[in-house]
Order: structure tokens, then sequence, then C-alpha cells
């Protein structure tokens, strides 16, 4: 289902979720499974097949991994533990944030405000290296995680 009609970015029709600026889309805050596939279901243009691809490696890597959506981001930890991953839509790139990335290695390229945390970009036609990002998934879950 496309998101890009003017009703849709403007506030949403019909069920569809709003898209904010950059192109987020603006999911209800929840605890689960449900609502972060609402939010990769809402995902404009080519973002919804990297936001799959990106949840399926995630759950792929983390059995049991612990999912909700907060402050308009899906978020991934583990029970006990914080969360240790989350991503946002912009409007060219998806921003993966790995909240204790200072401490993975190699270290993600982007770097942030904040010592501890690490970024990874993802652009429309950028090569994903599946078995890094899965290597970097795997050390933050096992890092004690980021907790609000």
């Amino acid at each position: 289902m496309a998101l890009s009609t003017k009703k849709s970015e403007e506030g949403g029709s019909a069920g569809q979720p709003r898209l904010l600026s950059g192109g987020n889309p603006q999911i209800a805050k929840g605890d689960g499974d449900g609502p972060v596939q609402a939010y990769i279901a809402a995902m404009p243009g080519w973002k919804r097949q990297a936001g799959e691809r990106l949840d399926a490696l995630i759950v792929r890597t983390v059995p049991g991994v612990r999912k909700a959506v907060k402050w308009n981001s899906p978020f991934f930890g583990v029970e006990g533990q914080g969360w240790f991953l989350s991503f946002h839509c912009f409007n060219k790139y998806i921003k993966v944030a790995f909240f204790r990335g200072a401490s993975l290695q190699p270290l993600p390229p982007g770097a942030s405000k904040s010592p501890e945390v690490r970024y990874l970009d993802i652009r429309e036609n950028d090569p994903i290296d599946e078995d890094l990002l899965a290597s970097w998934i795997r050390q933050a879950a096992h890092l004690p995680g980021w907790t609000p």
C-alpha cells in the first residue's frame, strides 16, 4: 500500500499511518511485534523492504528478541537488559542506532553526540553486508542495553 498521497502525508486516511517529516511513520507506541510490523508496513518506498530485511535479520540473530515502538521508532532489546538497537526513517536513508555501539568491533561508521552510540545509515542502493550487520547485532545483544 503506497503512502505517497498528499492526504496520507498530511494526516493519514482510512487507517493509514501519517508520515512525519522525513517520511518516518507515526505509529502509536506499544510493546511487541505488532507495533513494529505496523511501523515496517508503513515505511515508504524502498525503506519497507529494507525494514523487513533488517527485522528478519535481528530475529534470526537474537532469538526471543524483545520489540516495541517508542518515539515513532522500532526498538529491539533483550528482556532484563534493555534496548540494544533502534532504527528511524529519514528522507533518503534509514538510521540504525546501536546504543552501545562504541563497544562493537569493528566500530559502526556513524558517530553520535553520545559517546556510547554509533550509527549505520542505510541508503536505497547501498549494499548491505549482512554478516557484518549480524555480528554487530549479536555483539550489541550481549551488552547491557539502554533503558529510558
